[in-house]
């Protein structure tokens, strides 16, 4: 019998496989949960930026022809917005309903006649003329700004 022994040669394991490169099935993965926190985020600035322009809307399509209702209707406005986004302040009245708005407004604070109209247009009869258009359109233009700062 031959000697075959010779011719033998240790058995040799592979090397182990290594971590790099990646297979295609774990670039799949980590580009599709790069894919879902890029969506996450953009539906999130979509849904901030509608709200601001939902109400935004709202306050250009507030009718000018009535003073008093038209403050009303901004007033109701600003209510939903604090509904929303400062709970805490929807039960306010009166002045310390004008102090949330001056301390949430960064530029422009809410004082004098514009005050008084947003204070006392839901409680004034429609044909009161005790305030006219260039107090609503201060009041408006402080609206739009204070909505642009939070919502």
């Amino acid at each position: 019998m031959p000697d075959n022994l010779p011719e033998l040669r240790d058995i040799h394991l592979p090397d182990g496989v290594s971590f790099w490169p990646l297979g295609y099935g774990w670039w799949v993965i980590m580009l599709s949960l790069i894919g879902v926190i890029v969506l996450y985020h953009l539906f999130k600035f979509w849904r901030l930026k509608s709200q601001k322009l939902y109400a935004i809307r709202l306050l250009k399509s507030v009718d000018e022809k009535n003073v008093v209702n038209s403050a009303a209707a901004v007033s109701e406005i600003l209510r939903r917005i604090c509904v929303y986004k400062y709970p805490q302040a929807s039960a306010l009245t009166g002045r310390d309903w004008i102090n949330f708005l001056n301390t949430h407004a960064k530029s422009q604070k809410l004082d004098g006649k514009e005050a008084e109209l947003l204070l006392n247009a839901p409680y004034m009869p429609a044909e009161s003329a005790l305030f006219d258009h260039n107090n609503l359109q201060k009041l408006k233009d402080f609206c739009f700004r204070w909505i642009g700062e939070n919502l």
